[in-house]
């Protein structure tokens, strides 16, 4: 593979600083954070960019959070200056580089190929074949090796100073593994580590019935004997070269519904996995009888009518909207109205 090199003037400029900034502050939800920030704008960008430049510049402590829907997991948090104008700056050099080795068969995290457009290509694969092998990487991002994930980086890009920075990144939540969850450069690390499983399957095994969101992947086909195959091949890459290991890995037909990002996908229809309407349903009922009707809880419900507006799912909406309208009041109404059951 050809390597990049000579990346450096267009990732510290501070044109390139400035983009990164406006991006940071979009996705930023602490306004108080934001506010401090832009007080000293062009100040604390060029200081930032001196930290880089004189190598001074270390990752800020995180503070870590456990969440528990839909499972339990720990999110690591970094303020907004300095560490998420620099992730984003170097998403701005990195990323459209790093697109061009993508495999279309992959999805999550790349721009147009979200929860959606990965929805539509798996329901080809399940017209089209009789069998899946489904797997799923035991806790990925918490077990890449820093080491494999260096090197891995390494294969693409070249250039010293660019590759310094990106190993701070890396080994900032310390020990020998652990990708944290909630870095925008962690997205793309985890899409470029399992970018060289994508690879081996499509050109190694020529296997062409593929899909990958995130850390679950799927092969499809007509022969059951030749998807265990496959497997054990697949196996094998992932523990010698990838250093990981499965949780999950099943051979089933596709009749009985391929449950993938949260449905369950059929030959002509689509359905909400039954934890995840569970979940929308519980925490819907709890907005309208508690009044909840905050920036999260908005942001929230919109969500949740894009997962529910993609499956069948006119009676589910019905049933709740009949257990929404026992509350009453303004918050119930707004969410009847606004959200969950438009036609």
């Amino acid at each position: 593979m050809r390597t990049v090199n000579h990346l450096w003037e267009q990732f510290i400029s501070m044109e390139n600083f400035q983009i990164a900034a406006r991006k940071a502050i979009k996705s930023k939800k602490s306004k108080k954070a934001v506010a401090k920030f832009l007080k000293n704008k062009d100040v604390l960008l060029e200081k930032l960019r001196r930290d880089i430049m004189n190598g001074s510049f270390q990752t800020s402590p995180y503070v870590v959070k456990t969440i528990y829907e839909p499972k339990q997991r720990q999110i690591y948090v970094l303020p907004l200056y300095p560490d998420h104008i620099l992730h984003h700056a170097l998403i701005n050099v990195l990323g459209p580089i790093w697109l061009k080795l993508f495999k279309r068969d992959s999805f999550a995290c790349i721009p147009g190929r979200g929860l959606h457009a990965a929805s539509t290509y798996a329901m080809q694969l399940v017209r089209r074949n009789k069998y899946v092998l489904q797997c799923d990487i035991r806790k990925f991002y918490p077990s890449i090796r820093h080491d494999v994930m260096k090197r891995i980086l390494r294969r693409k890009i070249s250039d010293r100073r660019i590759l310094r920075i990106l190993d701070n990144v890396v080994d900032s939540c310390g020990g020998d593994k652990n990708v944290p969850i909630g870095n925008l450069t962690s997205q793309w690390f985890g899409n470029v580590f399992l970018n060289q499983l994508d690879h081996f399957v499509k050109e190694k095994l020529q296997w062409h019935e593929y899909i990958r969101y995130c850390d679950d992947f799927c092969l499809f086909g007509n022969d059951k004997s030749e998807l265990k195959r496959a497997f054990v091949k697949i196996q094998d890459f992932v523990h010698d070269e990838l250093q990981l290991e499965f949780s999950k890995s099943v051979i089933y037909p596709v009749w009985r519904g391929f449950d993938f990002i949260g449905y369950r996908h059929f030959r002509g229809f689509v359905l909400l996995r039954k934890n995840t309407a569970r979940r929308i349903k519980k925490n819907v009922l709890n907005m309208a009888k508690y009044l909840d009707l905050g920036e999260h809880s908005v942001g929230q419900l919109a969500a949740y009518h894009g997962w529910a507006k993609w499956a069948n799912t006119y009676r589910y909406k019905r049933n709740i909207q009949r257990d929404v309208g026992q509350f009453g009041g303004k918050a119930a109404g707004f969410i009847k109205e606004k959200f969950f059951f438009d036609n």
